[in-house]
Parts: structure tokens; C-alpha cells; sequence
């Protein structure tokens, strides 16, 4: 890019304890690098490009734009609005472009999941078509860890250290209550990919230790088979802790708990999952006869920033700033990802991936992080996953004893165009 131009940013998909540390990453190399004019925040993703709500986000207060690396969720506004192809919804592509247009966008940088990076790789596609000079970078983030093309995701191993600890949490609780409650069941988020319920692993530091049994969609699931397992800990330990992932399917790739809760669709065309907890604890009372509960963590596992993985904040920062770097330097149509050079010590860096290639793919756990048993995970998993969770972010705590976390003031842009959706 020849002249100083404007930038924007947005989130998309499901909040996480990282995705702000990205945007941060975002925006304080655009002001470092003195090539950008402003960077604007696209307020709901890319809803808020449609409907061009921008506000300022490099005018932001330095300390403002400092305190998203120590604040959840996703502080611009996310969105799970589903962009089709561009013959089906060519005049949304369109439009997008009309607002880049009418103030002066050329950098486009859509942090998100796969379907995120399909939208970023469309609007990539369509200014090349019509000859608007536009460079468009991804930037991963997902608690599922199912984006292909990278070791990991930012926000994986936030959402790792959350749920491996709230197993060994709830499992002292079980332990000590086990002649009442025997039987407790976490329900862990995921979707089609095991890698959250596998990350509940590092929890087991000794054979009694929670959780004795994980269940992960890649290893395909029998009631026949939970009862047995259930069976088989109970005799040894007395007491019994599941945990589940929310995608749980069986032998012919149906979902577990379609009989139970139904499964509809989301925006994006993906199931939406819940409901294989209350399933496997009738299961087990009836067919095991013991007291079983369950525990769903919510959406409080993909944005606990009072637990969050410091080396997780600090790639996802990363990946932010090399975003800009690889922008700046010319490269279009990528998304940043992270490369481990090593696990002891760990080192990570980061590389490029064609945004065609990691759209809408999958990563699933793979055979060798699970047991052969199919209800638990290998040390593989352990090795993969236990450097992401390292380290704790230094949260700013208020007078009152509470996390205090940033605001933008949001100055909006002024619109130019005919209002839209």
C-alpha cells in the first residue's frame, strides 16, 4: 500500500478469555508502525461493517487499549451472522466493500473461527474481482481448537487451564460427598472436536484423581459402553466423575443426545449441542443405581479471565501484531498461525496459512491423544496441551475486590451510506 490508509477490526463467533489481547495486539502495532491512519473497530463483527456502526478504536486511551489483554469477551462486539456464498449473498460482499470504500479501508483484520475465515477469504476474493485494493489477514481464535493449518488456537489453552482445574475442583467436591452424590457428570463445550474435555486430563496427577473417565466425540460412544466404565470405576474408587464433551456421537455419527434435547442449527449451520449430561446421569441411575449429577460450566469456560493461561494471552496478543506486520509487508489472503518449535522448552512461533484452506475445515483430536479404551487421553494429549495453560495473567483488581475490566468510549464514525439491514 502506497499511502497511509484506514484499517478495521472484528470479532466474531464466541467470546473468549483471549481475543481481546488480539485486537490489542492490532491495534498498538498499526500506531507502532506509523503506516496506518486509524484503525476502526467494526462494532458487532461483521454486522457492524454491513451496517457500517465503526467507532474510532486507535483513539482510543492508551490504557483503554492496553486493558483488553486483562479483559474477556470480545469488547468491539461479536456476532454469528452467516455470510453465504458470493452468488447467494453477493450483495452483502458488496456492501462491504461500499463501506471500506467510503472511508478509506484498505486492511481488513477478522478475528475468528472457520466460518470467520471463510467470510475474511470472501471479501478477499471479491475485491481482488472488482479491482479494490484490500489486504485481508484471519486471525484464529476459538476455545474448540478446531482450526486446521495451526498447532492451536488462541483461547484454547485459557479455556484448557479453566476446565482442567474446575474438574479437579468439582472432583474434591465429589470425593468428599461421594456417599450422597457418587456419581458427578461434566459437560464441557467443543462441539464436534474433543479437544476441551480432553484438556480435563491434566487434572489426573494420581489414579483416584477426577476425572476418571472423558468422553471426547472423536471416539465414538455406546451407553453399553458408559455403563461398563461406570460400573468398573465405581467397584475400584467408590465414586465416579465424568467429563463429556457436548458433541458426544455413536458408532454411525449420530448424536448422543438427539433423543433427549433435539439438536437444532445455528446461524453458521452447525449443531447446537447440550444435553448428553442430563442424558448419561439417567443412564446411570437407572442402569448402575447410583446418585448421579451433572455440572455444565457454561459460557463462563471460554471467558474466565480470572483463571486465563498467560502464555495463551500473550499468543493471542502475538498473533494480532504479526497480523499487522504481514499486512504491512504486503501479504494478502492468510491467516496468522501458530507453529510449536518445541515443547521443552516450549517455544511457539508464528506462520501463514491460506485463508481458503482453513475455512470451514475441521481439527479433531487425533487417535494417538486418545486411550485405546476410547474414554480417556493419552500423555501425547497431556504434552500437547500443558505448555498452553502456563502462567497467570496479572488482572487488575478493584477497591471493591472484583476484576476490573476496560470500556471503549466508542466514537463513532459518521455514516456515509444508505442504511442497510
Amino acid at each position: 500500500m502506497s499511502a497511509k490508509t484506514n484499517a478495521v477490526v472484528a470479532q466474531s463467533g464466541g467470546p473468549t478469555a483471549a481475543i481481546n489481547s488480539t485486537v490489542c495486539g492490532v491495534i498498538q502495532q498499526a500506531i507502532k508502525s506509523g503506516k496506518i491512519n486509524s484503525v476502526f473497530g467494526a462494532t458487532n463483527g461483521i454486522l457492524g461493517v454491513l451496517k457500517e456502526e465503526l467507532f474510532d478504536i486507535s483513539a482510543e486511551k492508551p490504557e483503554t487499549i492496553d486493558a483488553l489483554k486483562r479483559t474477556p469477551a470480545a469488547a468491539i462486539g461479536s456476532c454469528r451472522y452467516k455470510l453465504k456464498s458470493l452468488d447467494e449473498s453477493r450483495a452483502d460482499y458488496e456492501r462491504i466493500i461500499d463501506v471500506f470504500k467510503a472511508h478509506d479501508i484498505h486492511y481488513f483484520f477478522y478475528s475468528g473461527g472457520n466460518d470467520s475465515m471463510d467470510t475474511c477469504d470472501k471479501v478477499n476474493k471479491l475485491a481482488a474481482e472488482i479491482g479494490y485494493e484490500l489486504i485481508c489477514m484471519g486471525i484464529p481464535k476459538t476455545i474448540d481448537n478446531d482450526l486446521a493449518h495451526t498447532d492451536h488456537c488462541p483461547g484454547y489453552g485459557s479455556v484448557a487451564k479453566y476446565v482442567a482445574t474446575s474438574a479437579m475442583n468439582a472432583g474434591m467436591d465429589t470425593e468428599a460427598l461421594y456417599t450422597t452424590d457418587t456419581c458427578t457428570i461434566l459437560e464441557v463445550m467443543g462441539r464436534n472436536a474433543g479437544w476441551i474435555a480432553a484438556a480435563t486430563g491434566l487434572a489426573v496427577r494420581e489414579p483416584q484423581d477426577a476425572p476418571h473417565l472423558i468422553y471426547m466425540p472423536e471416539a465414538a460412544f455406546s451407553l453399553e459402553k458408559l455403563v461398563a466404565d461406570v460400573k468398573e470405576v465405581y467397584k475400584e474408587f467408590g465414586r465416579v466423575f465424568i467429563v463429556t464433551g457436548e458433541g458426544l456421537k455413536d458408532s454411525n455419527g449420530n448424536y448422543v443426545s438427539a433423543e433427549t434435547s433435539g439438536v437444532g442449527l445455528d446461524s453458521f449451520g452447525h449443531a447446537q449441542l447440550g444435553g448428553v449430561a442430563e442424558m448419561l446421569k439417567a443412564v446411570i441411575e437407572k442402569e448402575v443405581g447410583i446418585k448421579a449429577r451433572f455440572n455444565k460450566l457454561g459460557t463462563n469456560q471460554r471467558s474466565a479471565m480470572h483463571f486465563a493461561s498467560l502464555t495463551d494471552i500473550n499468543e493471542a496478543y502475538m498473533c494480532g501484531q504479526m497480523a499487522v506486520k504481514h499486512a504491512l509487508d504486503g501479504i494478502n489472503g492468510k491467516m496468522v498461525t501458530l507453529t510449536r518449535e518445541s515443547d521443552s522448552p516450549y517455544k511457539c512461533t508464528t506462520g501463514l496459512a491460506e485463508l481458503s484452506d482453513v475455512a470451514n475445515d475441521e481439527k479433531k483430536v487425533p487417535a494417538e491423544f486418545i486411550n485405546e479404551r476410547g474414554n480417556g487421553v493419552t500423555e501425547a494429549m497431556l504434552d500437547y496441551v500443558r505448555p498452553l495453560i502456563q502462567g497467570q495473567v496479572n488482572i487488575t483488581i478493584g477497591k471493591d475486590g472484583l476484576p476490573v475490566y476496560m470500556r471503549f468510549e466508542r466514537k463513532h464514525i459518521e455514516k456515509i451510506l444508505p442504511n442497510y439491514l
